[in-house]
């Protein structure tokens, strides 16, 4: 629930408990801006901050659909000097996710791990309650993929940001969204499905 700001004290707290922990991040955008209207904690910055608080794996970090408009020629490219894996939706289009998530399981390893999942990582055709929707995004069966791709991982802890029910006026946003969390609930350590 709420907005992406919410990831940044979440990661501080199991960070004090596990050490940095890697990072599945599925968005539209990076969420590493610096400042918006002068302030440094905002729903577009969560991830800058969780980097230079140390609260983060760098090396374990994987963003995948990002895409959308940009103020700077290579959005990028703070990401990349963290040493992020940026999947852009681009790369996710007309193809199954399974691969990308085999080598992001390999990535990930056995260590500590977070899952942080926008809903506009979802193209607004199926998700456009939120309030950053970008097109050309991920379906909901490849957001499935990369849910339970990361089965078997050390998850110790998910999120599901950025709906926003004002915006959807048939529902289908928060009931996307309640299965995605649903799906992850069951991807977590130790949780029995048939």
């Amino acid at each position: 629930g709420g907005d992406h700001t919410i990831t940044y004290p979440i990661l501080q707290a199991l960070a004090a408990r596990h050490g940095p922990v890697g990072l599945v991040h599925v968005d539209a955008h990076t969420d590493t801006g610096d400042t918006a209207l002068g302030e440094r904690i905002y729903h577009g910055s969560p991830f800058r901050r969780c980097v230079e608080e140390g609260l983060l794996d760098c090396g374990r970090v994987v963003q995948i659909g990002i895409r959308g408009s940009s103020y700077d020629p290579d959005p990028n490219k703070y990401c990349r000097e963290q040493g992020f894996r940026v999947v852009p939706a681009e790369e996710c289009w007309m193809k199954s996710l399974e691969p990308l998530m085999r080598e992001v399981r390999a990535q990930m390893g056995d260590k500590p791990m977070y899952i942080s999942f926008d809903i506009d990582g979802l193209d607004p055709a199926y998700a456009p309650g939120t309030g950053t929707p970008e097109i050309a995004g991920l379906t909901p069966a490849q957001a499935l993929e990369i849910i339970r791709g990361c089965k078997g991982l050390n998850i110790v802890g998910c999120d599901l940001v950025e709906v926003a029910p004002m915006y959807d006026a048939s529902g289908n946003t928060a009931l996307l969204g309640a299965n995605l969390l649903f799906e992850m609930l069951c991807v977590l350590p130790g949780v029995k499905t048939l």
